[in-house]
């Protein structure tokens, strides 16, 4: 005989198949396919900006500081978040500690132990921790580039501007899985309503990440053009400045 409480043993692990197998998706792509996908494209904009930016880093140096600024201000305002929330779900937690299924909500339709309800306070929980720690590393690594962008480097020199290039995707790539972690904790936080919204949702999120995660063809003819003119705008001034000397 069906009981209500086997509904969370089928729908909550095949929502969460369903982001995993989506996730996976996401990084074969990437390592494979990297133009279909907007990380990859992002990846390249950021190394055409930084040689941009250190082309002329007494001209540039200003505007380069004040973006870099601008998104340790993004990551700062999400670690603050997520650490707030740590903190709300915590002390929820433990005034709610000695609930009992009596107390569940009639029009949630699945099992309402404290045991699952301490569990998906839990789940919820360890998403805003990796939040928070992956946006603090992204800060780490903005601070670090803040002051590598500005330093001069000779024209020709690309080792150390590929350098700083890594490190900025690296803060950026803190900051993407940051932001997946609160996407993550959307279908948890339903799970407390019930199963079925925690599974309709993680069906819902993978369709709009994958919007959100890929390109059409007139982002990536769009990015080609430009990584090509601005690769021979920046030829053209190395082969300048050599026949200068």
């Amino acid at each position: 005989m069906w009981k209500e409480e086997s509904l969370d043993l089928v729908l909550v692990p095949s929502g969460l198949a369903v982001m995993v197998a989506y996730h996976v998706w996401l990084g074969y792509t990437i390592i494979h396919r990297p133009k279909l996908t907007a990380v990859s494209l992002n990846a390249e904009s950021r190394r055409l900006w930084v040689f941009c930016m250190m082309d002329d880093p007494m001209k540039n140096g200003v505007l380069a500081v004040q973006t870099i600024r601008n998104n340790i201000m993004a990551s700062t305002l999400l670690a603050t978040a997520a650490i707030t929330l740590c903190s709300i779900i915590g002390v929820f937690v433990s005034s709610n500690s000695s609930a009992s299924e009596s107390t569940a909500s009639p029009i949630i339709y699945g099992d309402k132990s404290p045991l699952l309800a301490t569990i998906k306070n839990f789940s919820i929980l360890i998403c805003f921790l990796m939040a928070f720690l992956c946006n603090v590393q992204s800060i780490r690594y903005y601070a670090h580039v803040s002051f590598l962008v500005t330093v001069p480097v000779s024209r020709g020199k690309k080792e150390h501007c590929e350098y700083v290039a890594r490190n900025l995707n690296r803060a950026l790539y803190f900051w993407f899985l940051g932001l997946r972690a609160f996407y993550f904790s959307f279908p948890l936080f339903l799970w407390n309503f019930g199963p079925i919204p925690m599974f309709v949702c993680c069906c819902m999120m993978s369709s709009i990440l994958y919007f959100l995660d890929t390109t059409t063809s007139f982002t990536r003819r769009l990015h080609s053009q430009s990584f090509v003119e601005t690769s021979e705008s920046m030829d053209g001034e190395i082969e300048s400045a050599v026949y200068a000397l």
